[in-house]
């Protein structure tokens, strides 16, 4: 049986996990199967079952996650060297005993021809699940998830064998954006030059900016060069 993690527990958002789910197999029949919740962050994290259905904070969470997704996918409308997915989609590395949905992951073309990374397709609902190892990961730290962000993803990735864990948290100012890179001791951190940070991934260099919108809320753009 594995262990369950709630991140936040309230009776209105009740959810029942099924008991035969116990291990990483029945997980993941589990989510392909129609009695899978269309709402909230399920994960199995190498014997653990994680759970938030928490809310999720738009100006520390969600416009981090868009200015990562406008500055990645710009650039790769330059350089067309793979796809950029955004959350909600399910990366699974049964190695690592794996299956989260990261707030965003790269994977090269390269990766998937090579078979590192398998796009799994049913005939019924399409490709709901990415098996393997991409090429890089992006997770955005909340209130819930500051363990799972910042230890046990940090170990699962890094034993997934992802070039790069990109890891942000903007709940207070200054703002932390780190791009771990893989090296066979563990994740370590690219050294910043001015809060710019090389990927060698992209082959480019990115930096996060706050500013302030015309209602004094904060608002974020990702620079590349």
């Amino acid at each position: 049986m594995c262990a369950i993690v709630i991140a936040n527990r309230t009776p209105e958002n009740a959810v029942r996990i099924p008991d035969w789910v116990s291990d990483f197999e029945s997980f993941r029949r589990w989510t392909f199967s129609d009695a899978f919740p269309e709402e909230g962050q399920f994960s199995y994290l190498d014997g653990e079952l994680w759970v938030d259905l928490s809310m999720e904070q738009l100006f520390t969470h969600n416009q981090v996650k868009a200015a990562y997704t406008h500055g990645i996918m710009s650039l790769l409308a330059e350089i067309r060297t793979g796809r950029y997915v955004p959350d909600r989609m399910r990366l699974v590395h049964p190695e690592s005993g794996l299956s989260t949905e990261p707030d965003g992951l790269f994977y090269a073309w390269e990766t998937v021809r090579n078979g590192r990374l398998r796009l799994i397709e049913t005939e019924e609902q399409g490709c709901l699940d990415l098996e393997g190892a991409t090429d890089m990961v992006l997770e955005v730290v909340s209130a819930t998830s500051v363990r799972k962000d910042t230890e046990i993803l940090r170990d699962l990735y890094w034993r997934a064998g992802i070039p790069e864990y990109w890891l942000v948290d903007a709940r207070k100012y200054p703002l932390r954006f780190e791009i771990l890179r893989h090296t066979p001791e563990g994740y370590v951190a690219v050294e910043s030059h001015g809060g710019w940070l090389r990927s060698e991934v992209f082959g480019r260099a990115f930096l996060l900016t706050q500013q302030t919108d015309p209602l004094g809320h904060p608002e974020y753009t990702l620079a590349v060069r």
